[in-house]
């Protein structure tokens, strides 16, 4: 049978009578069949003639084809692909010139996955348009909603003090959109209840701040909250509309959508709003770290709403500022970057720091400049040698373009509508969970390949995400072009200066060997998250060959959505590795006789269910304690914040009110909003419960909460 003639024809099993035309039209034809089934392929063998040199034989498989032994004593395995599946298709050349299949082996000893076939390897098409996810997610857009299912609850929002002075302006969209926006977010929250949006409105019911977050971005936050990035970029840059982000970085270094809104003005009271609704729908669990721009309302309003949490200024921010800023030092700026570069990351301590400064200042004569006045105010929140013992997880970089920021300039434009952007948005929240899915395939089927017999390496290959270990292997490598000399020693720590002939550029690594502490003037662990090659070096030439479990931070893992801590005792770890590889096996073989009918089906799924139940009691008796005392009904809120401030073009409708966590009760009714032709209409409201009014001086506040079916959050 010709090959092409297969391929023009919809995809059949492979049969004794097929001849191809080549091994790899036989390897072709293997690949569309297992693509269509579910399954990666990969070329097992193949031989030639000793006489001729041509192939004679090939033999194809299944990537689960065959076993692969693994020490049960490493830390964090990733699991192998290979189970001991028999799939393959052997095929042999005749005399003719042509191949034939010599045998066929068609059962697999695992569940099949045509659904997500596309993320194999083997499957992946070079072609990027063709491989673009929009062309296969466009089939149904509310089937996308579902992959975001199952996320925790989001309290209401039960109180709000604002200053009643700060008045600000009111949002300023085309007519008509706020309907269009308001509608989506209805639209969204129908989709999945645990969608969260939040408006704020002055006293004549106009749109003054939006908020919102997707459920799945309240889900990453409860992971990926150490370090948020609060972007303002398409807000200050007049964006026709005027959006920020709350960023985040995830175990693969892919950016985290963790809340959208949009904004009237820069003025305390709206920064101020805006972090305490984004908290609450975080569940008031504050980030370690949070970035931004440089911006006193900004700044006053993460001190007030974040006490604990350090503010840091990304560095891109502040290095962007300087041409503009300093135009006047057109003619000599090269010389100038040189010297600042040098002050702000060649200083050790705060005392050398300091004295490159007022250097630098004096010598370029800017002393009475306002902007370089705040940058020495505020130089603990940007100034490297002031972050010590932080972890940016890569979100502060020099340039913009190097950011995980930038990932979003390609949805957003400067004359994007807010329409366009509102369907835009759809296409960001399913580009980042199928570049997460494809990675997490990936963890799961594939081995990074080691290229040195470093400990480092082998170490970190078991226990850091593909993505983190490529990033750590580069700084292994690169440890055999450092060397290092001892400059002085205490009872405590070691310095020493370490040369890195790659960028011959000179280093100080301190070392305190009682504690396992180490700094290194590059600072790659607090802006990377992970070891550079001159504390590696350093490690390695003190006779430390692991690499210190403070120093490997659990959000780079392939256990960075568990539950526990890596930084338990070795044999725990250990322990508790034997025991999830040995569920997994036995997970394989229930689901393989659980699948084989219905009724086994609803056998192994009871039998899941009552032990996930019965462990989970075992593993968080007083969790579990607590939430059986407080089980309510969940609720999803919208809040709206009346206040007064200046007309804008959008009305938006008087909703009544409901607490989402009390039974309602009779209130003091508000102003009843007059119609006019701005006005929203009544399509697509959600049914309008009874009030409960809670009070604020000057102004009041409301909640707009839908709640969802019970049966939508029954196990």
């Amino acid at each position: 049978m010709d090959s092409n003639a297969i391929m023009d024809n919809a995809i059949i099993e492979p049969r004794d009578d097929m001849e191809f035309d080549s091994h790899e039209d036989a390897y072709t034809f293997y690949k569309e069949y297992a693509k269509s089934v579910g399954f990666g392929t990969a070329k097992l063998s193949s031989r030639r003639s000793r006489a001729s040199r041509e192939f004679i034989d090939a033999k194809f498989s299944c990537i689960r084809y065959g076993n692969k032994q693994q020490s049960d004593d490493a830390i964090n395995p990733r699991p192998s692909p290979k189970i001991g599946c028999k799939a393959s298709m052997h095929v042999k050349r005749r005399p003719n010139g042509k191949w034939y299949i010599y045998s066929f082996v068609k059962e697999h000893n695992h569940e099949l996955l045509p659904a997500q076939a596309h993320f194999f390897r083997s499957h992946r098409n070079a072609d990027p348009l063709k491989n673009d996810v929009r062309v296969r997610r466009r089939k149904n857009l509310t089937a996308v909603s579902k992959l975001f299912s199952a996320y925790q609850n989001v309290d209401c929002l039960e109180s709000y003090m604002r200053n009643q002075h700060d008045k600000g302006r009111s949002l300023v969209l085309e007519p008509g959109d706020a309907q269009i926006l308001l509608e989506h977010f209805m639209h969204m929250q129908e989709e999945n209840p645990r969608f969260f949006y939040a408006v704020d409105l002055n006293e004549e019911h106009r749109l003054r701040n939006v908020f919102w977050v997707d459920a799945k971005g309240v889900e990453d936050y409860t992971t990926f909250g150490d370090v948020v990035s609060f972007d303002t970029t398409y807000f200050t840059n007049k964006y026709k509309i005027p959006l920020v982000f709350f960023i985040g970085v995830n175990h693969h270094i892919q950016p985290t959508l963790l809340g959208c809104a949009l904004i009237a003005d820069e003025t305390h009271y709206t920064f101020v709003w805006l972090m305490q609704t984004w908290l609450i729908a975080m569940g008031e669990r504050a980030p370690r770290v949070i970035l931004s721009d440089q911006n006193n309302a900004i700044k006053v309003a993460v001190s007030a709403i974040f006490p604990g949490t350090h503010h840091c200024y990304c560095l891109w921010h502040v290095l962007e500022k300087i041409p503009r800023q300093l135009e006047f030092l057109s003619m000599w700026y090269d010389t100038f970057m040189a010297k600042f570069n040098k002050c702000i990351y060649k200083s050790w301590t705060e005392e050398q720091f300091e004295r490159r400064w007022w250097k630098l200042i004096n010598r370029f004569n800017l002393r009475e400049l306002e902007w370089v006045q705040s940058l020495y105010e505020d130089r603990t929140h940007w100034v490297p040698t002031f972050m010590k013992d932080l972890s940016f997880a890569g979100l502060s970089t020099p340039l913009r373009s190097e950011s995980l920021n930038s990932v979003f300039d390609k949805y957003i434009q400067g004359e994007t509508s807010l329409i366009d952007f509102m369907k835009r948005y759809r296409e960001i929240l399913e580009d980042r969970y199928e570049e997460e899915a494809k990675a997490n395939f990936d963890a799961w089927h594939e081995t990074p390949e080691l290229k040195s017999p470093s400990p480092f390496e082998k170490q970190m290959s078991l226990v850091y995400t593909h993505e983190i270990f490529k990033k750590f292997q580069v700084e292994v490598l690169g440890a055999a072009a450092c060397h290092l000399k001892k400059e002085n020693e205490d009872e405590m720590t070691t310095i020493y200066t370490v040369k890195d002939f790659e960028d011959n550029q000179n280093y100080a690594v301190e070392w305190n060997e009682s504690k396992l502490d180490i700094y290194c003037s590059c600072r790659s662990f607090e802006y990377k998250g992970y070891l550079c090659r001159h504390a590696i070096v350093v490690l390695q030439m003190s006779g430390v060959f692991n690499i210190p479990s403070k120093y490997i931070l659990q959000r780079w893992t392939n256990a960075a959505k568990s539950r526990h801590s890596i930084g338990e005792r070795l044999d725990e770890v250990q322990s508790k590795v034997r025991r999830f590889n040995d569920l997994c096996r036995r997970a394989i073989i229930l689901g393989e006789e659980g699948s084989l009918s219905p009724e086994s089906y609803n056998i192994a799924l009871c039998a899941i269910k009552e032990a996930l139940k019965q462990c989970a009691i075992v593993n968080n008796p007083v969790e579990n304690d607590t939430r059986n005392m407080t089980s309510t009904t969940p609720a999803i809120c919208a809040v709206e914040v009346n206040q007064c401030g200046n007309s804008s073009n959008e009305i938006v409708p008087d909703p009544k009110v409901t607490n989402g966590n009390k039974a309602p009760r009779r209130a003091g009714a508000g102003k009843e909003v007059a119609s006019n032709e701005n006005s929203l209409s009544n399509k697509g409201k959600v049914p309008q419960p009874e009030a409960v009014n809670i009070g604020i001086q000057d102004g009041f506040l409301q909640m707009v909460c839908v709640l969802a079916p019970l049966h939508l959050f029954s196990i």
